[in-house]
């Protein structure tokens, strides 16, 4: 298993090094030989010009294909795994247990018996592709303690570490009715692409919406069901949980600490 992980992160590695030397070395390749396109690929190439829009957002959204960890978010739903640390409060239990029902597709609950290592090699073997780790602060099991949330995409990364604050139970929520089921630089899409690619892509008739709202670096979670009353108008209503979220670091590799 060792070997084959082994293997697996030298072909990734390898990948991208082969993707930046192909890169580099194309402008000075195609000025040293200095080839036209042919006739009917240029006859093309000024038509298919002609009849685009210029309104994409250019060079600057491209990635390469090995640095772009989520160019297959879309085609499959993500599978899910949610554990917390050894030894859990039963306000972390209870706060497991709201963000398994927030997360569409029946994400798998697991309750900090295992190490975070092999819990990783578990996931990778069974096709897991975010690893969702919820902790407390050292001491903090207080009514409204710091909470800390680790997130990895799998099998090769990025890992993102959160400090949730503020948080606030479904339960401490007054007046809410039954929780619904199933449902400017480069490192800034990433994040974003950590927090929004934990969710499958939304139905057409989805009555529930997920806001991650940045403001003064802080990310504010909410969670809303949003019934449509006509085809105007909507009324929101918060279903909870609610927490704020600092991401702290960041790093390269589906790496916990255990």
């Amino acid at each position: 298993q060792l070997r084959r992980e082994a293997r697996l992160r030298r072909e990734y590695l390898y990948r991208r090094a082969q993707e930046d030397r192909i890169r580099a070395t194309r402008p000075r390749r195609s000025n040293s030989e200095n080839r036209l396109l042919p006739p009917e690929l240029r006859r093309e190439a000024l038509a298919l010009q002609r009849s685009i829009e210029f309104d994409d957002q250019g060079a600057e959204g491209l990635v390469t294909q090995q640095d772009d960890e989520y160019r297959w978010a879309g085609v499959e739903d993500p599978k899910v795994m949610i554990t917390t640390s050894r030894d859990p409060s039963s306000r972390l239990k209870m706060f497991a247990k709201e963000m398994k029902l927030v997360l569409p597709g029946r994400p798998a609950h697991e309750s900090g018996r295992h190490e975070v290592g092999a819990l990783l090699q578990a996931c990778k073997a069974n096709g897991v592709t975010d690893l969702l780790v919820l902790h407390e602060h050292a001491g903090s099991r207080v009514s409204r303690g710091v909470l800390r949330a680790d997130r990895s995409h799998l099998p090769f990364g990025p890992t993102a570490f959160f400090t949730l604050c503020n948080v606030v139970m479904r339960h401490e929520v007054p007046d809410i009715g039954t929780m619904s089921e199933g449902h400017a630089s480069r490192l800034c899409p990433q994040v974003c692409s950590i927090l929004k690619y934990l969710f499958p892509v939304p139905k057409e008739d989805s009555k529930r919406v997920i806001t991650f709202a940045n403001q003064d670096d802080y990310i504010s979670f909410r969670c809303q069901a949003c019934p449509i009353l006509d085809h105007r108008n909507i009324e929101p209503s918060e279903v909870g949980p609610r927490f704020e979220m600092k991401r702290e670091s960041r790093l390269w590799g589906p790496r916990m600490k255990t």
